[in-house]
């Protein structure tokens, strides 16, 4: 399966292609891919998640789906790469990743059905929906810091072309240790579904990416960790958590929480609350 990334080579970003250990330009400059420093794969004009798809996150919270699938944005400037630093914002404490696998557009998309929103796929790359959940009791409708904070959308290490992907497993990892384990089988809706769902009413472009969902335990992470989400067939997508150098701005704006509605779900628990601030005991 051919496989492109974007890295900064002497200063440009340059599409390269995979061969071995080293990554070839169109030109045949080559790099070795330890030495690279890599960029996101494609350059979206938007980016969407779905909020919930993998069985097995959904029983986690002991919820039931609903009958169609529900999303949510994440601004460009969220926007990651493999090999990059993963901010937490001083003040802030519930940083959650989620593993997942991102569909990218090829073809511009608009009113297709699922059954041909194949053509409309150029490929699939490793995704990370991290939530910043310190934001939820003000942005739980539409996940704007929570899942939109800069540097929160690391995508990589490349773009993977003719991949299929039913049964194929999903790991994430941190510091070495597997904390995800899920395969794209326990998805409710697939990819071809999610294209054609957003292209009835949105136009996707190419080089858009789409969130497909996480599967279950997702848990925080801390400054100095490392996180590898590894899917099957697209690679290992790997990042570190760094903590901001400056803090949340008191003057303006909500601040960082530490409510039940942000423990529950930062912490995997007690999914009722989600929504709901309880009394101040």
């Amino acid at each position: 399966m051919p496989e492109y990334r974007r890295i900064l080579l002497d200063g440009a970003a340059v599409q390269v292609t995979v061969d071995g250990e080293e990554l070839v330009a169109g030109d045949g400059r080559r790099v070795k891919i330890q030495d690279a420093q890599h960029l996101p794969p494609v350059v979206p004009s938007k980016v969407i998640a779905v909020h919930l798809n993998h069985r097995s996150r959904v029983d986690e919270f002991g919820i039931e789906l609903p009958d169609t699938p529900t999303y949510f944005h994440k601004p460009t400037s969220a926007l990651n790469s493999h090999q990059g630093a993963i901010v937490r914002p001083e003040g802030c404490k519930w940083l959650n990743y989620e593993g997942e696998v991102a569909i990218v557009i090829g073809r511009t998309a608009r009113n297709i059905s699922p059954a041909e929103a194949g053509e409309y796929i150029a490929g699939y790359t490793v995704a990370n929906d991290y939530g910043l959940h310190d934001f939820r009791d003000t942005d739980a409708g539409s996940m704007l810091r929570v899942k939109g904070s800069d540097t929160l959308c690391p995508l990589g290490p490349g773009l993977v072309t003719d991949w299929d992907f039913r049964g194929k497993s999903l790991r994430t990892y941190v510091n070495g240790k597997v904390v995800q384990d899920g395969t794209t089988d326990e998805m409710q809706w697939d990819m071809h579904y999610l294209v054609a769902d957003i292209a009835r009413t949105i136009t996707l472009y190419p080089g858009d990416v789409l969130l497909s969902g996480t599967p279950a335990n997702s848990r925080p992470v801390q400054p100095g960790d490392v996180v590898e989400v590894e899917v099957e067939g697209l690679g290992r997508l790997t990042n570190h958590i760094v903590t901001g150098p400056t803090p949340i701005r008191g003057d303006v704006g909500a601040q960082p929480t530490e409510s039940e509605e942000v423990l529950s779900t930062a912490l995997g628990g007690d999914w009722e609350f989600r929504g709901i601030r309880p009394p101040k005991r």
